[in-house]
């Protein structure tokens, strides 16, 4: 059974009995509305304005290629709110989410899966994606190996060494782990042994540089790291390829006041992206604007794999 199989017949147990029942808001949080994010505090007290908005991208190994790529994107975005915008380099997702409970965050791009974390624990609210011309989007999880690893097909994997990135990662972990335990019956720490390098960045180079044998990774990451040079295509080899995900999720701090929520998603959606820094980064994974999303809907795949780990999103 492939992945997809599985994730099909998982959806389908879950339309037959209460979708989604493990998935809760953080008891800070409300969500009268049923769209399974949290409500804009109606108390004014509870509203904030900053002078200054703390924008972050997902954790990446070299945060300056991006503090770049975004520059343009930011400058839009202060013109358009009328307000200083910060980019804030992060250096891991538990960071990220801390950041925006803690109330440091505004605005902020979170990977596929830490997404119903920051959604649970932070009070994101995502509304935007990365997107194709012709609105497609997402990403496949692939896991790589390098040539001469000896590993040629997934139950080669079986007493080696893997790199996952973080365990809020769907396509560094998530995903894999699913995959790997369900459809190969291949177990970690049992089976072969589990390593975690923090970011996809460092996975592709580890496995390109023969750090590690073989690696569970996204591959918009790793295309737009060949088209970078920071690693030729001939370095890895891919044994799997997975359906496609959707892709990090743009949004904002639950607590903004709503006509500043407003200005900064009319940020994203008139952006334009030619000629831009950010249009040079992302194109090199197909990616040429912003579309709506819907967490409730665009997120359930990822929703049932976090099922089918048993995921928690208790928040510390």
């Amino acid at each position: 059974m492939s992945l997809r199989q599985l994730l099909a017949a998982t959806a389908i147990t879950l339309v037959a009995g209460p979708a989604f029942a493990e998935f809760a808001l953080d008891s800070r949080y409300q969500d009268t509305d049923g769209d399974m994010i949290a409500d804009i505090p109606t108390d004014p007290a509870e509203l904030v304005d900053p002078d200054t908005l703390v924008f972050a991208y997902t954790p990446v190994e070299d945060p300056a290629v991006y503090a770049e790529a975004w520059t343009d994107f930011i400058t839009h975005m202060e013109t358009v709110t009328g307000k200083k915008v910060q980019f804030y380099p992060i250096d891991s997702n538990a960071a990220q989410i801390e950041a925006m409970r803690a109330g440091r965050l505004h605005i902020s791009g979170f990977n596929t899966g830490s997404n119903p974390l920051a959604v649970a624990c932070g009070g994101f609210r995502p509304f935007a994606m990365m997107a194709a011309k012709d609105g497609s989007f997402g990403y496949e999880m692939e896991i790589i190996t390098h040539p001469g690893s000896g590993i040629e097909a997934v139950e080669d994997l079986k007493n080696s060494k893997l790199a996952f990135t973080s365990e809020t990662s769907n396509s560094g972990f998530k995903a894999p782990s699913a995959l790997l335990e369900s459809v190969y019956g291949l177990k970690a720490g049992t089976d072969f042994e589990p390593v975690f390098s923090g970011k996809h960045d460092n996975s592709i180079l580890g496995v390109a540089n023969k750090d590690y044998p073989a690696a569970a990774i996204a591959n918009s990451v790793m295309y737009r790291m060949i088209d970078r040079d920071v690693i030729k295509a001939d370095q890895v080899v891919s044994i799997y390829k997975s359906e496609t995900f959707p892709t990090t999720g743009y949004g904002v701090a639950h607590n903004l006041t709503p006509e500043l929520q407003e200005k900064i998603k009319d940020g994203f959606f008139s952006f334009n992206w030619e000629g831009t820094t950010l249009a040079a980064e992302f194109n090199k994974s197909g990616e040429e604007q912003f579309i709506p999303i819907s967490f409730k809907e665009n997120w359930a795949v990822i929703r049932q794999i976090d099922e089918a780990t048993g995921v928690s999103y208790a928040c510390q």
